[in-house]
């Protein structure tokens, strides 16, 4: 397959190549809106480089990965849509959601969006435990996603990701939206009730969110905590993550570098071979490949990112001056 690769200023942009290549698909090409930004991309990673959006979206790819500034990506991804080309959509595609809703895609359009914690060990292991009967009734979970400093931001060049106006918001809108998808999933279809909320920014003086935190449920399900922040004292990658989901029957616990998993009908406690925080991107991208030349629907969809959004928004009103 031939996927091209737009708004390659992006920090996840080096990532999705990645992706892209351990999946045994060909880069098409790269272009970014600031020719600086294309030319050495594309230099130092050994890609095509293509002079235009449009010369790019012309070559007719398999897929278009559409990144970068909040205020390019919603007109990249209406190019892309107008192309009739599937699209893999990373965030953040728009300063709020009102301006992502207006993306919409028609039905049936294939738009994958790389909310790449789903592709954690603990959902398939769940599922496993589950259909096997002995998973339990679901009682709490804690998703845990806590990176280094904002200044991470500035030094990977996306300065604009520390202005609220831009990103529409700070480690909530950001990290957090992984644990939100998370605690959605766990919800099914149910709209949670957003038990307390409280979002800051006083570890580290920017005028964006360092740390939130938000408790949620639904009548008769688990309770769920969203921990998100900028908080963990180191720049290099992972931070302190973790996936925590606890039933009547089984506790499964994700670190990233290891996965375990507890059974009370046996007494067992064992590991779960994991995927670390680092591949992930690549088994997302594996599974949007996969889905793609099979006919399913995306992995992530378009309607998950805005129902986390929206979440997000609800988070965000309720956690304001706590």
């Amino acid at each position: 397959m031939r996927i091209a690769i737009t708004g390659v200023g992006h920090w996840h942009a080096a990532m999705h190549l990645d992706a892209v290549r351990a999946a045994g698909a060909d880069v098409s090409g790269v272009w970014d809106p600031d020719p600086a930004i294309n030319a050495s991309f594309a230099s130092r990673h050994d890609a095509p480089t293509a002079a235009t959006m449009e010369a790019l979206l012309a070559a007719k790819p398999d897929l278009v990965v559409v990144m970068g500034h909040p205020a390019d990506v919603p007109d990249m991804a209406r190019a892309v849509l107008a192309a009739g080309l599937p699209m893999v959509l990373e965030k953040p595609a728009a300063p709020d959601t009102t301006r992502l809703a207006a993306i919409a895609p028609p039905p049936g359009h294939f738009i994958a969006v790389p909310l790449a914690n789903r592709c954690s060990p603990v959902w398939a292991e769940m599922a496993r435990l589950e259909a096997a009967g002995r998973l339990g009734r679901l009682a709490h979970a804690h998703f845990r996603i806590i990176n280094g400093p904002p200044e991470r931001y500035r030094v990977d060049g996306v300065p604009w990701l520390l202005d609220p106006a831009i990103g529409g918001g700070g480690a909530l809108r950001n990290l957090g939206l992984h644990a939100i998808d998370a605690a959605l999933m766990l919800f099914g279809g149910a709209e949670p009730a957003l038990l307390g909320a409280a979002v800051r920014n006083t570890a580290h003086g920017e005028a964006v969110d360092d740390y939130a935190v938000a408790l949620l449920s639904v009548p008769g399900g688990p309770i769920v905590t969203v921990e998100t922040g900028y908080s963990f004292a180191s720049m290099r990658p992972g931070g302190d993550y973790e996936w925590r989901i606890a039933a009547s029957g089984a506790t499964l616990i994700d670190r990233g570098a290891t996965c375990d998993a507890a059974t009370l009908d046996d007494g067992a406690r064992y590991a779960v071979p994991p995927v670390p925080g680092g591949t992930r991107y690549r088994a997302f991208m594996a599974e949007t490949l996969a889905c793609l030349r099979e006919g399913r629907p995306p992995p992530v969809g378009f309607a998950d990112y805005l129902r986390a959004m929206r979440l997000a928004d609800r988070i965000y009103a309720a956690g304001a001056g706590s």
